[in-house]
């Protein structure tokens, strides 16, 4: 018998999805007793955002791994979880998280497991792939307790909304009818209502003509402004953004050329972008702007220049909880691609992170959001400037999802099973250990290329660089199904100082170059030495 899948109208789609979300409301008691209860947990890690923007992205397909560290979960022995992908995973991937697991059989975990594959490769979000796949929608509505199920996702789209009405399951993540509040643009306007220092720049704009006139406009406003970011509204990573470098047209500058003179200028020089991504060109991205929307604002310049976050969710019930403030390590021609992350951010500016992250979570819940936010910014090191703090501070972005610094902390926190201090912006474990860790997305050198999964596990194994979870120190690996086409894996290195995470990070890149020496060079390890089969 063919399965069927139910047909909503555009507004009975809208009405029936907040029905479905208010079964989070009556669950919900605190944070604690909700991440804790005895669950049914769907996860569906789908990168619903512009296929064509995730293909500047080596190996994105593989970052449906991303939110492994969801398997932890698998710690509370009464939580099931059905974990949906395009591909199927390794299996020696699973295994290695399910060893994480303290005081739980792994045979225990597994069987409360169920992993599925849509076995569809192509550039379709997952979410889309599952919805053309009612067979599967119907496995999944089998497997779960309907009373006790929720889903999550990466990011929350129209086809999260959809999927979630088809499994007739709630989805704890944010109403897609909000998106824009997760743009470019609408970040700009959540920062103007919530009274946060942002760059001075422009709301969304569909052309280039317009582009130049706006431009023209914030640099007569700031007539001493070297360079300006142009940013997709719907970029992802920092790929979405390049530099407008007005140095070079300095002869058009406010005072010395007209206003009609300046912008044509600068529409004549857009074709000269530094773009972030390697491979953009201006051809490309006006007509991106066309099709996605784009702002121009101020790039702020400095000796010394930070790019902080905090990160923040907003309960069922309307509550704004801060989680975790890191700084960024930032990539590419002119440092807005995202790399990896420390925890936490420096003591200097952390708990005013926190401040302003409240004010913007505060803002979002009112517009009736839910579920995980971030906030990017830029820290301008200022010293010695009477009434000024050491550090100028602006927010700059707003991400209405799980971004890259989400993973590398749930994964502590489950780990640990420990807690974030506000007063202190620290996190402790549950020995009361101060944890930090380094983590990154991006490990990547062509000599890796060619590692399998296995391999990597010998690795792990003999330079001991698994998570320890008597001491809680150590590396926990993510994106492992990266490194064999790209040379590329992700990973959190935990200790118990910013030093010994670090001292942590470096020994594994260390070890992974030990062991990938080319064939003339003198292996140093007993890895190369073991016999086949081994």
């Amino acid at each position: 018998m063919a399965m069927q899948t139910k047909n909503f109208s555009t507004s009975e789609t809208s009405a029936q999805f907040r029905q479905l979300q208010t079964q989070l409301r009556e669950r919900w008691q605190t944070v604690e007793l909700f991440d804790s209860s005895d669950a049914d947990i769907i996860v569906v890690p789908s990168l619903s955002v512009d296929q064509r923007e995730l293909l500047k992205i080596q190996g994105f397909h593989h970052y449906e791994e991303r939110l492994l560290f969801s398997l932890i979960r698998l710690r509370n022995p009464r939580t099931r979880l059905v974990y949906v992908t395009s591909q199927p995973l390794h299996p020696s991937v699973i295994d290695y998280y399910l060893q994480l697991l303290p005081g739980i059989p792994f045979s225990h975990a597994r069987d409360r497991l169920l992993l599925l594959s849509t076995y569809d490769s192509s550039l379709d979000p997952l979410s889309q792939k599952i919805l053309n796949r009612p067979r599967l929608i119907e496995r999944i509505r089998q497997a779960v307790r309907h009373d006790r199920a929720y889903m999550i996702c990466y990011n929350s789209t129209m086809a999260e909304r959809d999927l979630s009405l088809q499994l007739d399951v709630p989805l704890y993540a944010l109403d897609p009818d909000l998106l824009e509040w997760g743009t470019k643009s609408g970040s700009r306007q959540i920062f103007a209502e919530a009274g946060v220092p942002h760059p001075d720049g422009s709301s969304r704009l569909w052309n280039a003509e317009d582009l130049a006139i706006a431009a023209a406009k914030l640099w007569e406003r700031q007539p001493t402004l070297q360079r300006m970011v142009v940013k997709l509204n719907e970029g992802f990573s920092g790929e979405g953004n390049a530099l407008l470098d007005l140095r070079p047209i300095q002869a058009f500058e406010p005072g010395t050329a007209s206003h009609t003179e300046r912008v044509q200028a600068i529409r004549d020089h857009l074709q000269w972008l530094d773009f972030e991504a390697k491979a953009e060109t201006w051809e490309n991205f006006s007509g991106r702007i066309e099709e996605l929307g784009a702002i121009v604002e101020a790039f702020l310049e400095g000796e010394e220049k930070r790019s902080p976050s905090v990160q923040g969710r907003i309960t069922p019930t309307g509550e704004v909880e801060i989680l975790s403030t890191h700084d960024q390590i930032l990539g590419g021609p002119s440092g807005q691609i995202y790399l990896g992350c420390r925890f936490p951010a420096d003591e200097a500016y952390r708990l005013r992170l926190q401040d302003l992250g409240l004010r913007i979570g505060k803002n979002l819940a009112e517009k009736g959001a839910m579920e995980r936010f971030g906030i990017d910014f830029v820290a301008v090191h200022q010293p010695n400037q009477p009434g000024k703090p050491e550090w100028d501070i602006q927010a700059i972005e707003i991400n209405l999802r799980k971004g890259g610094t989400t993973h590398p902390f749930m994964t502590l926190k489950f780990l640990t099973n420990g807690r974030y201090d506000l007063s202190s912006g620290l996190f402790y474990s549950q020995q009361g250990r101060p944890k930090y860790y380094v983590a990154t997305d991006n490990l990547q050198k062509e000599r890796y290329r060619g590692l399998l999964p296995n391999d990597l596990m010998d690795i792990i194994a003999l330079h001991q660089l698994h998570f320890d979870t008597s001491t809680e120190t150590g590396t926990v690996f993510h994106l492992m199904g990266c490194l064999s086409e790209f040379g590329k894996v992700g990973v959190t290195s935990i200790g118990n100082s910013p030093q010994q995470a670090d001292e942590i990070y470096h020994r594994l890149i260390h070890a992974m170059d030990e062991e990938t020496r080319s064939s003339d060079e003198e292996p140093r390890s007993q890895l190369a030495k073991l016999p086949m089969g081994w």
